[in-house]
C-alpha cells in the first residue's frame, strides 16, 4: 500500500522518513519529494508498505503526528490519472 506523507519539515530526508514509518511495520521504499530545479524538498513524500495492515496502522497512529516541529498528514495515495 503506498502512503502520501505531507506537511514534512524541509530538513526530513527519505531516510528519516523510512526510518520513522518503520516503527509501524515493514518499508519496502520512502522517498521524499524534491523540486528538480532547486533539490530542496518539496515537503512531501511517498512511503509503500506490503502489508495492508501494518499501513493502516501507520495511517491511524502517524497522521497528525509530531515530525521535526510539524504535524504531518499521512493517508492512502491516490493514483495518478
Amino acid at each position: 500500500m503506498k502512503l502520501f506523507v505531507a506537511r514534512l519539515d524541509y530538513g526530513v530526508t527519505s531516510d528519516a522518513l523510512r526510518t520513522v514509518f518503520e516503527d509501524f511495520g515493514t518499508v519496502n521504499a520512502a522517498n521524499v519529494i524534491n523540486d528538480r530545479d532547486t533539490g530542496q524538498s518539496r515537503g512531501f513524500g511517498f512511503v509503500e508498505m506490503p502489508n495492508q495492515e501494518e499501513a493502516m496502522s501507520a495511517i491511524h497512529e502517524a497522521d497528525g503526528m509530531e515530525l521535526r516541529g510539524r504535524n504531518i498528514v499521512v493517508k492512502e495515495a491516490e493514483d495518478r490519472r
